[in-house]
This record gives structure tokens, C-alpha cells and sequence, in this order.
């Protein structure tokens, strides 16, 4: 089930860049695996999956120190300054920084184990008050106090977009992200490389792809209903 979950959603990665005029090869597919075993992430490592995001920091750190082969580990979720330290060595990518302190604590852990911590701004572009993530009207603020950082790389942004029927409906956020993307990079702004766009999940990650996105997490789509029970 696992391996057809996949390729579907590599079906339809490939259609809406397709429609979009797109490189297939420009949009990475994240496999979001939390709350869901060892055994599964496993599976699709020998189906060529290498890309897994994590919510929880605990959770990455034990799929981490466990799998048999090494995969690129993406943290996803909300990530608390205390939290820092376990997973700055061990995520390829830290999708969630919103802060000046976030991004300051994981300068510090970063430079302690001698690691450049790559990582991407999110940004709550649709103003929910549910979601974390910047206002878009502050990160130009955000990046000009951490680009002097020497273990931290901005390699791009993230959102959230709203859970909708209708993934339509979300169309004008990603289109709005994908231009903050685009005024970012005009500016040319030291040590702030805007090359990855991180929005689309399960109910919405073709439209997103269709306006520039170059990430998508895709959970439910591949692993199936979660069970949070566990």
C-alpha cells in the first residue's frame, strides 16, 4: 500500500509541474512521517525515498539513531529554543524558524557542535491565529538581524496554508509566497539564499507546486490516516 500511496503522489507531482510548465526534478517530495513506525519509513527507503519530516523533535532523534539507512530528516514542526540542541546536528533542514531568538539559539547549538545549520523562515501568510510563522510585513527585519550568522544558512521559505476543502482556495497564498520568494532574492541580501519554497501538503501540494513550490510535505498522502492515539 505504501509503495502505491508513493507513486501516486509522484504521478501527480509530475502532472501539476507538468501543468505548470515545470521540471519534475525542481520539486522535492517529503515523506511526513511522524507518529508512524519505524518499519514504514523503511519500507519506503527501499522504495528511493530519502526525504522524511518530522514534527517532534523526541521522534526524529529515535527514527535518527534507529534506521538502518542513513535518510535526509527534516524537522516540520514548531521548534522550542530548549529543543535545539538534540536536533541541530541531525536535521538536514529546520523548515519552522520564526523568531530572532529561534534562529539565535540554533547559531549558538550550531556553532557548539561545529555544524552549519541550514534552515528556512516561516511565514504565516495567511495571518491565522492558529498557525506559528512571521508576518510577511516583518521578515525583511527578521533577516537582516541573522544574516551575519556564520552556522546558520537561509535556504528559502515555509508555510502552512490553511486546511481547506477546496485546494483552490489556497492558490493565493502560495502564489503570495512564491513572490515574497522572488523579492527576496531580488535584493541580494548576504548569506540568505531563497532556493527552496516549502508549501503543500496532502489536500493542496499540487496547486503549490503549480505556483513555485519546490518542497512539498506530504503525510496522509503516503502513510495514510494517522492514528494520535498511540
Amino acid at each position: 500500500m505504501l509503495k502505491e500511496n508513493l507513486m501516486k503522489v509522484q504521478a501527480n507531482i509530475i502532472k501539476a509541474c507538468e501543468k505548470s510548465n515545470r521540471n519534475p526534478d525542481e520539486v522535492t517530495l517529503i515523506a511526513v512521517s511522524k507518529t508512524k513506525p519505524l518499519s514504514d519509513i523503511e519500507e519506503l527507503v527501499l522504495c528511493g525515498t530519502r526525504e522524511f519530516g518530522e514534527n517532534k523533535v523526541q521522534e526524529l532523534c529515535d527514527k535518527y539513531e534507529n534506521i538502518s539507512t542513513p535518510v535526509n530528516w527534516h524537522l516540520i514542526g514548531h521548534l522550542q529554543t530548549n529543543k535545539v540542541k538534540y536536533v541541530v546536528d541531525k536535521a538536514c533542514l529546520i523548515h519552522s524558524v520564526d523568531s530572532v531568538n529561534l534562529a539565535k539559539t540554533i547559531e549558538k547549538e550550531a556553532a557548539k557542535k561545529g555544524v552549519i545549520a541550514n534552515i528556512l523562515i516561516q511565514v504565516n501568510i495567511a495571518k491565522e491565529d492558529t498557525k506559528f510563522g512571521i508576518d510577511e510585513s516583518t521578515i525583511y527585519e527578521l533577516l537582516d538581524e541573522i544574516k551575519d550568522y556564520s552556522h546558520i544558512k537561509v535556504k528559502g521559505l515555509m508555510t502552512i496554508a490553511p486546511f481547506v476543502e477546496n485546494p483552490e482556495e489556497n492558490r493565493q497564498y502560495f502564489r503570495k509566497m512564491h513572490q515574497l520568494l522572488l523579492d527576496i532574492k531580488s535584493k541580494n541580501i548576504d548569506n540568505i539564499d531563497m532556493c527552496i519554497l516549502s508549501m503543500g501538503m496532502t489536500n493542496d501540494y499540487e496547486v503549490a507546486i503549480e505556483e513555485g513550490s519546490t518542497m512539498v510535505r506530504v503525510g496522509t498522502g503516503i502513510f495514510g490516516e494517522r492514528n494520535y492515539n498511540i
